[in-house]
């Protein structure tokens, strides 16, 4: 199974990966609402800005620019990675300065938006980077080992860390907590730094042939009905992720009561569903198509909303685990697959563009997913203070948009049986000399 699959750049790629994972951990969720608690930042931006994630890859269009066509990409990558996550490590750094409330919410949302500018430019080109030395019938194995390597690490950081935070709170010093995440970032970011400077890039390909302009590469690949399709599929997952994720840390921080310790607990348990099933998947996906797999997610990924549906203050230490592990064990196989998805009907030539574009669209409508249902968020929140009942139990708004985006998650299902398994052809997968097996 793992004949010839891990070299030394494979090898850094998993460490790579696992240790940006380490920093996005940092910067979302619980530890995002911790932050901009403090900060005084109301539930409703919070989750604004968790939906930056979404919006950060609205940039990734822009690598297209950024980084021509048979060029080297390391060394732009590593200087670009490190001014992003300066940025997030200085985000911990915000509850410092003595600034008028308005500038600090300003300084906070510039912090979080520049990190996600430049970190999704760089997406493209760096996975472009890494999955060359990957061959097609082993990169659903490869990326499943990646994500577990991610996953195990991120539940032993995670629970060092929720101590850490927990601890720090009871003694009513945030600020040192504060001051911990802010240094164990720039530990990180010089490790990951390192990762990508010692990683092999191979030789771009050289060609006498015209560089193709941005505009017509990003016209090539819009004008293409079947690569759209793939596309529109990783755009339908994330409004239907949108409409409800986004508000969920500051459920399980305000309504649930959840103190860092639990949040971790759950991770743990998120991580133990999660990397099983992201080798099933990936073996699953790697036979028979990544298209069927990501049927089977997506599947689950709307139960566990109807799940969610059903969270409220009174059975919030059971049933949000339930949701969590649900949704874990969903996106051990989502993850990689819309990625993959690209690489198994795109061109090889094509890839990136389409990888960068997908991106674009896919975060773009995450964000105004988000954006669109603040005001709904907003209502069902007032009604609930109100106390708005229904057959006698108190419906939180998160519970509402759960509901929605179970049923959201559905219409995905259906769209991508009927428009991409029924009607697109995927492309023939070579096997390169010598890495078979």
């Amino acid at each position: 199974m793992f004949k010839n699959l891990f070299n030394k750049t494979n090898v850094l790629y998993i460490a790579e990966a696992g240790l940006e994972y380490l920093i996005s951990i940092l910067i979302t969720g619980a530890y995002l609402a911790k932050l901009t608690t403090n900060l005084g930042f109301s539930d409703s931006l919070t989750a604004i800005l968790s939906s930056f994630v979404a919006l950060g890859y609205g940039f990734q269009l822009l690598s297209i620019a950024f980084f021509k066509s048979g060029r080297r990409v390391k060394w732009k990558v590593t200087v670009m990675h490190i001014i992003n996550q300066l940025c997030f490590m200085a985000l911990y750094l915000v509850p410092f300065f003595n600034f008028r409330r308005t500038l600090k919410t300003g300084l906070f949302i510039i912090f979080l938006l520049c990190g996600y500018f430049i970190s999704n430019i760089i997406f493209a080109p760096k996975t472009g980077l890494y999955m060359r030395q990957v061959a097609d019938n082993k990169r659903g194995i490869f990326t499943s080992v990646k994500e577990a390597v991610s996953l195990v690490s991120g539940f032993l950081f995670q629970f060092v860390m929720g101590l850490v935070i927990d601890h720090y709170e009871e003694a009513e010093n945030m600020r040192m907590a504060f001051i911990i995440c802010a240094i164990t970032i720039f530990v990180l970011m010089v490790s990951h730094t390192l990762s990508i400077a010692f990683a092999k890039e191979e030789e771009p390909i050289v060609t006498t042939a015209k560089p193709t302009p941005t505009l017509t590469r990003f016209k090539n690949i819009l004008t293409n009905r079947d690569i759209v399709k793939v596309i529109m599929t990783s755009v339908f997952w994330t409004i239907s992720n949108h409409i409800v994720v986004s508000f969920f840390g500051t459920y399980q921080v305000k309504e649930l009561g959840f103190p860092m310790i639990f949040i971790t607990v759950i991770s743990i348990l998120n991580a133990a569903s999660r990397i099983p099933c992201s080798f099933v998947f990936g073996k699953y996906a790697d036979r028979y198509s990544f298209a069927k797999m990501l049927k089977i997610c997506y599947g689950i990924a709307a139960f566990s909303f109807l799940v969610a549906a059903f969270c409220n203050p009174s059975n919030g230490f059971i049933v949000f685990p339930i949701y969590s592990v649900l949704q874990a064990a969903a996106m051990g196989g989502i993850n990689s697959g819309e990625i993959n998805l690209i690489y198994d009907y795109v061109d090889p030539d094509k890839r990136s563009d389409a990888l960068a574009v997908k991106q674009t669209i896919y975060g773009i409508c995450g964000f105004l997913t988000t954006l669109l249902m603040t005001p709904i968020f907003k209502k069902l929140q007032h009604h609930q203070v109100l106390g708005g009942k229904i057959f006698g139990l108190t419906i939180y708004a998160q519970q509402f948009l759960s509901l929605i985006a179970c049923l959201a998650t559905v219409l995905l299902i259906i769209y991508l049986d009927r428009q991409v398994l029924k009607k697109i052809k995927p492309r023939k997968i070579e096997i390169p000399d010598g890495i078979e097996g």
